[in-house]
């Protein structure tokens, strides 16, 4: 899917989409805060269950992206394969710790940020993250709507920014978080290209990175391959043709681009059947799995089923009946914000 990002806030204040486990009793805290993250992260904590969990998140929603302010106690978070087919979510995430280091893996790399220290992630990619209890700040940037930088964000993911350049990005996130609240409406438009020109000024490859920042060249027509196979998954047109004519390349260059991933039809139909996978993972969605295979341009069910079954080695049916089984949510701690889960407000429109 192509990432929409957030609507824009019209009002003459700035109000932040707050989530606060204060509004449950505190046996039912820490899985409240479990149920804000659900379906973006799995939550783990070493606190004893009933002895409170107070944990806060604020979320401004901007345009095309988000800023975030949480304070937790110590957590270790998760982003596994599984969830990035159930919920293929893939923003850019920059973050820094106010008082504490963060470890992390992201990406094949394991890497420490100091505190104030930024760091790159791609919530594309699968991620370890031990927090100590503290107040971590977080810059969400959609794909869409940063595309132009893609081949600098994806150069830096999976390490610290810990140059001079990164403190001035640490010191800007911080300006934006104080300063949000007092922006016009009308100047938010504006905003999204003022943090555009901060993030790729200070966001650079470190030198002993260069050579794979040079291999990154490819990743804007990647990026615009990747958002028209998004836009076009359920047109039977989808193909070599259409993909060469909407960004612009030759097709021996768009063969080049999609190699690594078996092709370009093997690349479409993966796309097709991580669209499906999220759709038969939602418990609350009954679509036949005939109309879903129609949907994404499969000849027939029994086809999508076998290509299905190949991928992820289960069947839709299996693979729904599973969802629908292991649905989260106990009932007992369902406090939402205004907006619901934190994964509500990355995939609003």
């Amino acid at each position: 899917m192509c990432y929409q990002g957030w609507p824009t806030t019209h009002s003459e204040i700035m109000q932040p989409e707050r989530f606060d486990t204060a509004d449950a009793p505190a046996a039912d805290q820490y899985e409240a805060w479990q149920s804000w993250f659900d379906r973006v992260f799995d939550v783990e904590t070493d606190v004893p269950p009933g002895h409170g969990f107070r944990a806060t998140s604020e979320m401004w929603p901007l345009d095309g992206c988000a800023l975030g302010r949480v304070t937790a106690p110590p957590v270790r978070v998760t982003r596994t394969k599984t969830l990035i087919r159930r919920n293929p979510l893939d923003p850019w995430v920059i973050t820094i710790g106010r008082h504490t280091t963060s470890s992390m893996i992201s990406g094949g790399r394991e890497f420490k940020a100091p505190p104030g220290v930024p760091f790159v992630v791609s919530l594309g990619n699968e991620l370890i993250s031990q927090r100590d209890q503290d107040e971590r700040l977080h810059l969400y940037l959609s794909r869409d709507d940063f595309s132009d930088i893609a081949p600098i964000l994806d150069a830096a993911r999976g390490a610290a920014v810990d140059t001079a350049m990164g403190t001035l990005l640490a010191d800007y996130m911080l300006m934006l978080e104080r300063r949000l609240p007092n922006i016009p409406a009308e100047d938010l438009p504006r905003l999204k290209d003022a943090i555009c020109a901060m993030v790729a000024a200070c966001v650079a490859p470190t030198p002993d990175r260069m050579v794979e920042a040079t291999e990154q060249l490819d990743l804007g027509r990647l990026e615009r391959v990747r958002c028209a196979v998004r836009k076009h998954l359920r047109s039977p047109a989808l193909g070599p043709r259409l993909l060469c004519r909407y960004i612009g390349t030759s097709r021996s260059q768009l063969y080049r681009l999609l190699e690594s991933e078996g092709g370009v039809a093997r690349y479409i139909q993966r796309q097709r059947l991580l669209a499906a996978y999220a759709i038969l993972c939602d418990p609350s969605t009954d679509k036949p799995i005939a109309t879903i295979a129609e949907e994404f341009c499969f000849a027939d069910a029994s086809g999508f089923s076998r290509a299905f079954r190949q991928e992820f080695e289960t069947s839709p049916s299996d693979l729904r009946a599973a969802s629908r089984a292991g649905a989260r949510l106990s009932g007992k701690a369902t406090i939402v914000s205004r907006s619901g889960t934190l994964n509500d407000l990355l995939r609003a429109s």
